[in-house]
């Protein structure tokens, strides 16, 4: 089939140092205009709007998103009201009540969310998190068993459980089962009291972007509306949820959920909670990762986040929702001290697998594979997801990695956008090539015996074809140009409008055209950052910053300091210190000029 013309180049660049082709953002012109005197905004903002798909009517709620707005009724989610009156009757009894979560941030998240509003409501309220090692994901037997003789009476189950149909049977007659779950479910959920999960086959909600923090928070606005009507608040206050909404905010950005719609004003209003910093765990990590600033979703998905995850993927698997539940200043700072040197540890241990999956995925990428497909002895399966990603981010190229210990290996995949890999994986386990396997279009976990690998890889490689097309690094999308005098603290406020920025609102990529880096230098501990000075041909001064560029191309051109131009691309972002506005560009790319300045 043919494919049509490609789209033109920005700047005439077809292949960036980094390989990549520069494309503009499809946009309608016309309505950003439109939108910019409708609005009384900046043409630029209107653009940028236009770009997003947002249409007049919605520009309101995209720029100032409230909940009164856009939260939906948490009733339009199957199975939600039973889930309500469930909760609530053991909120009347005085119930113990277990949750059981996950042991990622979402895990952590909608796991602290439900263990502090049920105890705020007089609940007695345990946690239990797997151990991704000993135990894998989500519900087994043996814990739901230890859960009842611990004496629970109900048990929920938040970011998992709905596919756990064995493992819960395990609770019948002793306990009830309520399932708070966000991952596609392939079939029947399994025989509990409630299964609220947006991605249910049967679900009509059409809210399938929500993470499993926001289906409890969701959940927890349900129960505390019964509470109302049967008049529990009359004999005691009614404590306030949206003190939550830090924590929904979190998991919503780590789970990658895209930032529009009620997950848009989820995180708006998430981060001005924890701008409060209210909670002393979260206060706690925001000092650890010397996040001095307002939060931002940067904030939350590069610091807070990686730091939670490392718990579960190499320590403790419920220190990260331990630290969420603390409310002691002192002890909270000691768990995120611990946190963080776990992280460290996270890094070094991925470091050491990614160089060998690095090399593996270069000759499957130079003998043709669509998929890539490595594996290594030992490798540790708490790193695995995030090297895939990284496998990916550089082959663009749908990326499975495992680690191979006793006989089996345990992995994780990561997928571009347009080929679904969880769909793959699944059909690969019901082909008997997998073990286990599941995920969504562009996650998915499995495992399998190594001896099938190369069946399985040409399983894949077949199923997902179409990869074999993609050019060898994924296009950057531009949206404007910007001269060197132009990229001020002003432009960087109007475009900072648009934030929070994540999937589903990436934030907005500038070219700048020849420009010159006057000065640039290694900073931070491991000098895996460039700070630089670039200038305009037509002059204005710059600062900018290159992060994650230890080494490679885009490093080499940063700092050669020859004095030659080079067209630029990067995030326009505004920083505050003592008071003062400066622009700064974080720089993703760039492109050596030809000479004469032609095409490329």
């Amino acid at each position: 089939m043919d494919a049509g013309p490609l789209p033109e180049a920005v700047l005439g660049v077809a292949r960036s140092v980094t390989g990549r082709r520069w494309v503009w953002r499809e946009g309608d012109a016309r309505l950003g205009l439109a939108i910019a005197q409708r609005a009384a905004l900046p043409e630029l903002v209107g653009r940028l709007l236009a770009g997003r798909g947002v249409g007049l009517e919605a520009v309101a709620d995209f720029l100032e998103p409230t909940l009164r707005a856009l939260l939906p009724d948490p009733s339009v989610l199957c199975d939600m009201d039973v889930a309500a009156a469930r909760l609530a009757s053991a909120v009347r009894e005085g119930e113990t009540v277990a949750v059981f979560g996950d042991y990622d941030v979402d895990g952590a998240c909608s796991g602290a969310l439900m263990v502090r509003v049920l105890r705020q409501l007089g609940c007695t309220v345990s946690h239990y998190v797997p151990h991704r090692l000993t135990e894998g994901y989500g519900p087994n037997a043996a814990a739901i068993r230890t859960l009842c003789e611990r004496g629970a009476t109900l048990i929920v189950c938040v970011d998992c459980g709905i596919a756990a149909h064995e493992a819960l049977e395990a609770a019948r007659g002793q306990a009830d089962i309520v399932i708070l779950d966000h991952h596609k479910s392939e079939g029947p959920v399994p025989r509990v009291a409630a299964a609220v999960n947006p991605n249910r086959l049967d679900c009509a909600s059409g809210l399938r972007h929500l993470c499993a923090a926001a289906v409890a928070f969701l959940a927890c606005v349900a129960l505390h509306r019964v509470l109302r009507r049967e008049g529990f608040f009359q004999r005691r206050a009614e404590p306030p949820l949206l003190d939550l909404l830090d924590l929904v905010a979190l998991a919503t950005v780590c789970d990658v959920m895209p930032l529009t719609g009620v997950n848009r004003a989820l995180v708006t209003q998430g981060l001005k909670v924890m701008a409060r910093r209210g909670h002393a765990g979260v206060a706690a990590l925001l000092e650890v990762g010397q996040v001095r600033d307002l939060p931002s979703a940067h904030s939350l998905g590069f610091v807070l986040g990686p730091r939670i995850n490392a718990a579960g993927r190499i320590d403790e698997p419920d220190l990260g929702l331990r630290l969420l539940l603390c409310d002691d200043p002192v002890e909270a700072r000691a768990m995120a001290e611990r946190l963080d040197a776990v992280n460290r540890r996270r890094q070094e241990v991925e470091a050491e697998v990614l160089g060998a999956a690095f090399a593996e995925a270069e000759a499957q990428h130079a003998a043709g594979h669509p998929v890539l497909l490595v594996c290594g002895q030992g490798w540790h399966p708490g790193v695995v997801g995030i090297v895939a990603g990284r496998v990916k981010e550089r082959f663009n190229r749908p990326a499975c990695v495992a680690g191979v210990a006793e006989g089996l290996a345990k992995g994780s995949g990561r997928s571009v956008p347009g080929l679904d890999l969880g769909a793959a994986v699944i059909a690969a386990r019901q082909a008997g090539l997998l073990e286990s396997g599941g995920g969504h279009a562009m996650a998915a976990g499995f495992s399998f015996r190594p001896e099938r690998q190369a069946e399985l890889h040409a399983f894949l490689d077949a199923r997902l074809a179409r990869a074999g097309t993609l050019p060898g690094a994924a296009d950057l999308v531009v949206e404007g140009t910007v001269m060197v005098p132009a990229a001020t603290p002003a432009l960087a406020g109007q475009v900072e409008r648009l934030a929070p920025f994540g999937a589903g609102n990436e934030e907005p990529v500038f070219a700048l055209p020849r420009a010159r880096v006057v000065r640039a230098d290694r900073v931070g501990k491991e000098g895996n950052t460039i700070r630089a000075f670039i200038e305009g041909e037509s002059g204005g001064r710059l600062k900018a910053i290159c992060f994650r560029a230890k080494e490679g191309p885009l490093a080499e051109v940063l700092l050669a300091r020859n004095g030659a131009p080079l067209h630029l691309c990067g995030q326009l972002r505004a920083e505050r210190w003592n008071d003062e506005v400066s622009a700064c560009l974080h720089v993703v790319d760039a492109a050596i000029i030809p000479p004469g300045g032609g095409a490329y």
